[in-house]
């Protein structure tokens, strides 16, 4: 499979002294990356310097084959994200929301938005103002938005943070249909463990703004533990 992200040495650091360092990772085509860390791990700091959202101190940033410094424009069209929290027009309609974010892109009619609500269950709701919305509904019609001009990577900082048992099992449906059936990869941070050994392909183990440990949930499985435990023993490692 075609790597979709390449992340190398990427290095930020803030005033406080905090942020990331030796930071690189890939990820393949139609793969679920997940990061887990403590607060303050850096986990976020790593999904901004990849969407642009920070300017990169040290390190290369690649999106299907684009250097995120040299060539921003045809590296970000390859993306797209949701970090922090849902944002949407509440008081006009999902379509209508879509239909705004079309008009960034060439080629996206009627049809495109109509497949997108589709794909994230909203598509009966399309004529509803969003402000009547539950928020693990506005949760997917900003992955609606996310995907609409048919990105190859989707990043997501906290997918699931505030829904419910229903709305996190949706989300989670959702994520793994257009991974495995649409072959699009995702870079997922969560502090839902049972959600990333759910959904993901690969784990990223943070502490200190340094991965201390990359592991499959194949292989945790393998080891007969399950990921929480396999985590907490990982992270009261000393960092170098």
């Amino acid at each position: 499979m075609n790597e979709v992200l390449e992340v190398e040495n990427l290095f930020k650091k803030y005033k406080n002294g905090r942020g990331v360092e030796n930071i690189s990772f890939k990820i393949k085509e139609g793969e679920v990356l997940g990061l887990l860390g403590p607060n303050g791990s850096g986990k976020t700091t790593i999904m901004k310097s990849i969407t642009g959202l920070l300017n990169i101190g040290q390190g290369k940033v690649n999106i299907c084959g684009y250097d995120l410094s040299e060539n921003f424009e045809k590296a970000i069209t390859q993306l797209g994200c949701l970090i922090e929290k849902p944002v949407s027009l509440e008081y006009m309609t999902a379509y209508n929301n879509l239909k705004i974010i079309s008009r960034y892109y060439e080629g996206i009619d009627s049809s495109r938005i109509d497949e997108v609500l589709e794909s994230v269950g909203l598509k009966k709701y399309k004529n509803e103002k969003v402000k009547n919305f539950s928020l693990g509904m506005k949760q997917r019609l900003s992955i609606g938005m996310a995907i609409l001009h048919k990105p190859k990577l989707i990043i997501l900082d906290e997918p699931a943070n505030g829904l419910d048992v229903e709305g996190t099992k949706e989300l989670r449906d959702i994520i793994l249909k257009l991974s495995k059936e649409y072959m699009i990869s995702f870079l997922i941070s969560s502090h839902l463990i049972y959600e990333i050994e759910l959904i993901c392909d690969q784990i990223l183990i943070l502490k200190e703004g340094k991965i201390i440990d990359r592991c499959t949930v194949a292989d945790v499985i393998d080891k007969g533990e399950v990921l929480e435990s396999y985590f907490l023993d990982k992270i009261k490692t000393k960092v170098d």
